[in-house]
């Protein structure tokens, strides 16, 4: 692995095979974007890993082929599926997600969260936006959020809550 690859990954992605960095165009702005193995992304959307491979070959859902001709799936695609793969009918998916009265839920991603004092801010990355919530430092103790899990904003007039999916 050259120095200049070395150098853009985190601590945390440095571990060999745990993901390909995609690089975009510079002029773009974009980073560098997390690359999932099949099995992984397959996991996080609920389907099975024929299916996914299904996806792949009828272009439904967007790949990347390593040197090796191994396939990863970038992580704004599998954002893109979070919901629908919920469940398998929009009822069921209904059910999973909506176990409260509201209905302007936007499930996404967390991208951080930091907790000081009695308050905790979480941000959610959903469909390439992020929403920020403040919430309570037990609350999001209790629903043990973390970057990277699967969350679902609640917006109800000006707040936005958290809920763990």
């Amino acid at each position: 692995m050259n120095d200049a690859l070395s150098a853009r990954l985190t601590p945390i992605s440095a571990r060999r095979y745990d993901y390909v960095p995609m690089t975009r165009n510079a002029r773009s702005g974009r980073k560098t974007e997390l690359m999932l193995k099949l099995r992984e992304a397959a996991l996080e959307l609920g389907i099975s890993f024929p299916t996914i491979k299904q996806w792949i070959y009828k272009k439904k859902i967007r790949s990347m082929k390593t040197a090796g001709g191994h396939h990863r799936i970038p992580q704004s695609e599998v954002d893109r599926f979070l919901y629908r793969t919920r469940g398998k009918t929009e009822q069921e998916r209904e059910f999973v997600i909506r176990r409260v009265s509201g209905r302007n839920q936007l499930v996404g991603r967390i991208d951080s969260v930091r907790i000081s004092g009695l308050m905790a801010e979480v941000k959610i990355s959903i469909g390439g936006q992020q929403i920020t919530s403040i919430i309570t430092a037990t609350s999001a103790r209790e629903m043990q959020l973390k970057p990277g899990q699967t969350a679902a904003a609640l917006i109800k007039a000006t707040e936005v809550m958290i809920l763990r999916v």
